[in-house]
């Protein structure tokens, strides 16, 4: 991928978890290459469709794709595609060992391994059944319950991690900015600046900066944001935490940073996100 690599926002509207039903659809090349901050699994159900991400990759029935947040990637051409699949935020369901085997299959293609997975025929059914109760779970009436939405996922994730070949990483170590995404997403709710991710991975901040938003469309400080906001919005979606409390906890002492943030980020307050959301209705900018 030679050209400029375009951060892209806007799927799900900004929800922790979104699911993804497109078909049939015929299309040409994208212009770019563009990254996105939510990891993103893509189930071909019939037709075909090519994309370009470490390598090209022609996709048919029974093929899985397999997105990381960060990961720079192009469509090149869709030919009476049929796709299912779920969009989500690392960050959310990030926390513990479990969260850390939820997340494997991305982390084997972050470190080299092909991003495609074959699913054997005879689970087809079962991996698209999980696909639409999760689906009928995120659009039900008053949003979904996280605790739910985990739980399919998880079994999807499970599905996929069973059916695919990986056995040891094919990159032989990871590349920078793949250690850069991987810290942030597992250290972005605590105090963390471009210094500290730079430290981590032992290079200067001056390179890291570079390396960074050449790679991915965004700067350091713009992932770390990211990251601390797609867990507000969880928090926001899912408890009634107030948007005070719900700030510090994603790393923000001073709340109304945090309100200024959100509003540059999404148009509207924190407050008047939950509350279009908590009607099942996708915000109006405000």
């Amino acid at each position: 991928m030679s050209e400029k690599v375009r951060a892209e926002d806007g799927q799900g509207h900004g929800r922790p978890l979104f699911v993804i039903h497109r078909g049939p659809t015929e299309s040409q090349a994208t212009h770019a290459p563009v990254t996105h901050d939510y990891a993103v699994l893509a189930f071909h159900t019939g037709g075909s469709s090519t994309v370009e991400q470490r390598g090209q990759w022609t996709l048919e029935e029974g093929d899985v794709l397999l997105i990381p947040a960060g990961a720079p990637h192009r469509h090149l051409a869709s030919r009476q595609s049929h796709i299912m699949g779920v969009g989500f935020c690392p960050v959310c369901f990030l926390g513990d060992d479990a969260s850390e085997e939820l997340l494997a299959p991305f982390e084997h293609v972050r470190s080299g391994a092909a991003a495609v997975v074959k699913i054997p025929e005879g689970r087809r059914p079962f991996l698209e059944s999980l696909l639409r109760e999760l689906r009928h779970e995120v659009e039900r009436e008053g949003g979904g319950t996280f605790a739910i939405e985990r739980s399919l996922l998880t079994l999807i994730l499970a599905e996929v991690a069973r059916a695919a070949s990986w056995g040891q990483r094919a990159g032989a170590s990871d590349s920078l900015v793949t250690e850069a995404l991987r810290y942030i997403e597992r250290h972005c709710l605590e105090p963390l600046s471009l210094r500290d991710v730079a430290a981590a991975v032992h290079r200067s901040p001056a390179h890291l900066t570079t390396a960074v938003r050449e790679a991915t469309g965004r700067s350091v400080q713009e992932w770390i944001i990211a990251g601390r906001l797609s867990e507000a919005r969880r928090r926001l979606l899912h408890t009634d935490e107030i948007v005070a409390v719900i700030a510090e906890r994603v790393g923000y002492a001073d709340a109304t940073h945090f309100i200024r943030l959100f509003r540059r980020a999404h148009g509207m307050t924190p407050a008047a996100w939950r509350a279009h959301y908590r009607h099942g209705a996708p915000p109006v900018p405000g």
